[in-house]
């Protein structure tokens, strides 16, 4: 890679994260820098459950920034990980365990996202156990979305 460009991007890179850090709470998101080698750095993979059983999931790749993979809507799901994503926060965090959740049930559906996103790894388990939780998994509607749901 040419040394002006490393230059640019590291720059870029710098100026971001430094934004990230000065920014209020409810700050909307950063747009991402471009990959180096042209390949996706946003990179996930996705499995879902819609009864629970491994054996009966769905597995779908997700690549963002360009979009790409397998995924059946993966450009809205691209978007939808886009507006979650903000310099400092994990939007694949757990839901905490000293949150107060509602003990509705939401069904067997169960996911796993594993891969890169933002330059981090990720590797979330989803399910719909209670309200936060479901309130979690909607957050991800459309990411965890499966042909015919």
């Amino acid at each position: 890679m040419p040394l002006l460009h490393r230059l640019v991007v590291t720059a870029v890179l710098t100026t971001a994260a430094m934004a990230g850090a000065l920014a209020p709470a409810g700050a909307t998101p950063l747009p991402l820098p471009l990959p180096f080698d042209g390949e996706s750095a946003d990179r996930l993979m996705i499995t879902v459950s819609q009864n629970g059983d491994p054996d009966d999931a769905s597995t779908f790749v997700l690549g963002c920034h360009p979009t790409g993979g397998t995924h059946p809507r993966a450009r809205a799901a691209c978007a939808q990980l886009d507006s979650q994503t903000v310099w400092g926060r994990d939007p694949f965090a757990p839901v905490s365990p000293d949150a107060m959740c509602t003990g509705q049930y939401g069904g067997p559906a169960t996911a796993r996202v594993t891969g890169h996103w933002a330059g981090r790894p990720v590797n979330a388990w989803f399910n719909r156990t209670n309200g936060c939780e479901i309130a979690r998994w909607n957050r991800f509607s459309v990411v965890l979305r499966t042909p015919g749901s």
